[in-house]
C-alpha cells in the first residue's frame, strides 16, 4: 500500500477533505478515534477541522459536551485526557483507563501512606473513607471543583506529597488526586472547564446509563480494530505506542482482530482491517490547519510518510506536535497566532500557489472561530514558529 494510499485514507477516514467532512462534533470525534483534550482548547480547533461550516462552531462543540453529553472527557491512551463519542468512551476506559486507575490507587496509597494524614490507620482504608466522602460530596452538589470538595471534608483537604524526596516534589490536595482516580475507574466524569479547572460530576449523573462494560480483553481488541479502521495501515509498534498497551497487550488485541498485512512504501509490514484491502479514492486536493495535539499527527510512531524532515520544528522535546499546516496529506508548515492574534503561517518546503491558496482560504475558516481567543502552549514546547512570533519576528 503506498504512501499515496495511506494520504488519500487520512484525508477520508479523518474527515479533513471537504467531501469527506463530519456533520458534527461527535462525528468528528468518531472519525479519528477520539480527539487530544490536554489542552481543551484543541478539541475546537480539531473538530472545526473536521465538520462541515453549519456545525464548524463553538456552540456546537459546546452543546456536544455539556448539553447533548454526546461527548465525553476521559484519561485514556497513554494516560492522557481525550474527548470520545459515549459509545468510544466505554471501549476507552475498559481497554485503557483500568489499567490506569490499578496504576493510581497503588500510588495514591503510597502517598498517603508517605504522608501520613491519619497516623496508625492504613493507607487503603483511610483513601477509602476519602473516597466515599467525594463521591457524597459529587452527589451532593451535582457539580464540584477539587477546592469545592476539599471545603466538605479536611480527609479532601489533606495534603499529599507528590514525586517523594525530588526536586519536582510538590504537595497536592486529596481532593484533586482522587477525583483523577475516580474518572480513571469511571466513578466521575470532568464536566465544563472554567478558569484552568474542571467542574466534576458524579458518572452516574452526567450520564444517566453509565458507560457500557466491556471486559479487558475483550474492548482492546475493538479499540485495535477502531483504530486501524482510522489510521489503517500502520505497524503494530504504531499501536503500542498510541495505545500506551505493552508488547505483549497489543500482540493479543492484534490476534483477537487478525489484520490482514501489506507492504509499505519503507519496507515494513503494515496492518489493515482483513475487509479494508480495497483503495480508498482521492478525495482531490485538501488543505488543513490543525492545532496543536492533533490526534492525526499525533496517530503513528513512524511518521516519515505524510512528516517527512520536519519532526525537529514542529514537534517538541517530549514528541508533542505543535500546530500543523497540512497539504493534500502532509505536513507542510506551521502555524500560529501573532501579538494581534492574526494567523500566521509558515512553509517548511516549496508547496506552489495552488496550496498557498487553499491554507489561506483555511486560514480565513479558522479565524473567525477563534475570535479574540489566545492559543497558549500550557502541556508541550512551543514549536519554532512560536519562539519566532514570541521574540518578536515575522
Amino acid at each position: 500500500m503506498t504512501d499515496g494510499q495511506r494520504r488519500a485514507r487520512l484525508g477520508v477516514r479523518h474527515a479533513l477533505a471537504p467531501s469527506a467532512r463530519a456533520g458534527g462534533p461527535a462525528g468528528a470525534a468518531r472519525a479519528v478515534v477520539a480527539l487530544h483534550s490536554t489542552d481543551p482548547s484543541s478539541v475546537h480547533v480539531a473538530a472545526w477541522a473536521r465538520t462541515r461550516d453549519e456545525q464548524a462552531d463553538a456552540a456546537s462543540v459546546e452543546r456536544a459536551l455539556y448539553e447533548d453529553r454526546a461527548l465525553v472527557r476521559l484519561l485514556a491512551m497513554r494516560r492522557t485526557v481525550f474527548v470520545a463519542p459515549v459509545e468510544t468512551a466505554a471501549v476507552l476506559q475498559a481497554a485503557c483507563s483500568r489499567e490506569v486507575a490499578a496504576r493510581e490507587r497503588r500510588k495514591l496509597e503510597g502517598f498517603v501512606a508517605a504522608s501520613a494524614p491519619a497516623p496508625g490507620g492504613s493507607a487503603a482504608g483511610w483513601l477509602a473513607g476519602a473516597e466515599e466522602a467525594a463521591l457524597a460530596s459529587l452527589a451532593a452538589r451535582g457539580e464540584a471543583t477539587a477546592a469545592d470538595l476539599a471545603a466538605d471534608d479536611p480527609r479532601l483537604a489533606a495534603q499529599v506529597r507528590i514525586g517523594g524526596a525530588s526536586r519536582h516534589a510538590r504537595g497536592q490536595s486529596v481532593a484533586a488526586r482522587l477525583l483523577l482516580l475516580l474518572a480513571a475507574e469511571g466513578k466521575a466524569v470532568r464536566g465544563s472547564w472554567t478558569s484552568h479547572q474542571y467542574r466534576w460530576s458524579p458518572l452516574s449523573a452526567w450520564l444517566p446509563d453509565g458507560l457500557a462494560p466491556w471486559e479487558t480483553g475483550a474492548a482492546r481488541a475493538e479499540l485495535a480494530r477502531l483504530w486501524l479502521r482510522a489510521y489503517g495501515p500502520g505497524t503494530a509498534e504504531d499501536l503500542r505506542w498510541w495505545t500506551g498497551w505493552t508488547k505483549t497487550q497489543t500482540t493479543r488485541a492484534l490476534k483477537e482482530v487478525a489484520p490482514a498485512e501489506v507492504e509499505l512504501d519503507d519496507g515494513s509490514t503494515g496492518l489493515v482491517l482483513a475487509d479494508d484491502l480495497d483503495p480508498v479514492p482521492d478525495p482531490g486536493p485538501w488543505a488543513a490547519l490543525l492545532p496543536a495535539l492533533d490526534p492525526t499527527p499525533m496517530g503513528w510512531h513512524s511518521r516519515a510518510w505524510y512528516l517527512g524532515p520536519h519532526q525537529d520544528r514542529l514537534y517538541d522535546r517530549a514528541g508533542n506536535i505543535g500546530p500543523s499546516v497540512w497539504w493534500c496529506g502532509r505536513i507542510v508548515g506551521g502555524w500560529a497566532q501573532d501579538r494581534d492574534g492574526a494567523l500566521v503561517c509558515r512553509y517548511l518546503e516549496d508547496v506552489g500557489a495552488d496550496a498557498r491558496a487553499a491554507v489561506d482560504a483555511e486560514a480565513a475558516r479558522l479565524a473567525p472561530r477563534l475570535g479574540d481567543v489566545r492559543l497558549t502552549a500550557r502541556t508541550r514546547g512551543r514549536t519554532w514558529l512560536e519562539e519566532e512570533l514570541a521574540a518578536g519576528s515575522g
